[in-house]
């Protein structure tokens, strides 16, 4: 056998015409028994399924605050009184750009139960006096 560099064809005694050898950077791999198996095929891919849980939180002024879960159009629970300190609690280990609104949110009802405290106790001031000056 012999190998024309310059057009890479080959030619053997046994084949009457030339076949087309393409250079390669080093020496052509040995072909085994092993290599002639077909590659093991991969289990086809399964999709993961996804499952999809709505929970909807809702907090009023007044700082109630009530939750409920959903599974595609069924409620697994509904109405269910929850703290303020846990919705807040439960934003932050969720995620950072949950927790920010919530807090702000959480931090105005605060502000708002704060200014109706301060105005019931200078109600009850005022009406302690009035009692005292009835005595």
């Amino acid at each position: 056998m012999t190998v024309d560099a310059r057009e890479f064809v080959r030619t053997d005694a046994a084949e009457p015409h030339p076949v087309p050898v393409h250079p390669v950077a080093g020496p052509a791999p040995e072909v085994t028994a092993e290599s002639k198996k077909s590659a093991p095929r991969k289990a086809a891919s399964r999709k993961t399924k996804t499952l999809e849980l709505t929970l909807t939180v809702t907090g009023t002024a007044d700082g109630e605050w009530h939750a409920e879960l959903k599974q595609g159009s069924t409620y697994l629970a509904r109405n269910l009184a929850v703290a303020a300190a846990a919705v807040s609690r439960a934003a932050k280990e969720l995620h950072q750009d949950l927790s920010t609104p919530i807090d702000e949110v959480i931090e105005q009802a605060r502000a708002q139960q704060a200014a109706k405290v301060a105005a019931l106790e200078a109600e009850l001031e005022a009406a302690r006096k009035a009692l005292a000056s009835l005595d």
